[in-house]
């Protein structure tokens, strides 16, 4: 698993957002977002965009740590309870698996252990593996 999470750190854009991997294994993951000023909206509570990202990112470990890439063709996500301040953990886990599709889901949960949101997304499984020369960057 450490091949996927160094593939990961060249996710530019959840490092921009201050999401940190915590923990892989073959078809879960976990990731924290430390809410920060800019992670909150008009209201003052967090951003759905912030939240997805952060479920995002471990929808998109978790699916790529059997090594094939696989790429997202259906998300959604369910805001249950609005926060403005603290930490969120995001897990993943594979619901289902074939050659070709995937089903994934992500609950996102405050430090008390509340739920956030719901996450639920399916991946197409390429043939390709991640790190492969074939692989444009």
């Amino acid at each position: 698993m450490a091949i996927i999470s160094e593939f990961y750190k060249n996710d530019k854009f959840s490092e921009h957002v201050g999401i940190e991997l915590l923990e892989v294994s073959a078809g879960r993951a976990k990731a924290k977002l430390e809410i920060k000023k800019h992670h909150l909206n008009s209201v003052n509570i967090v951003h759905g965009a912030a939240i997805f990202a952060l479920a995002d990112l471990v929808f998109a470990v978790a699916s790529n740590s059997h090594e094939n890439i696989s790429v997202a063709i259906n998300a959604n996500i369910s805001f249950i309870k609005a926060v403005n301040s603290g930490i969120l953990i995001a897990e993943g886990e594979e619901v289902s698996i074939n050659p070709k599709l995937a089903n994934y889901s992500i609950h996102i949960k405050d430090e008390k252990n509340d739920l956030v949101a719901v996450f639920q997304g399916m991946v197409y499984r390429k043939k390709e593996k991640y790190g492969s020369k074939d692989i444009k960057n």
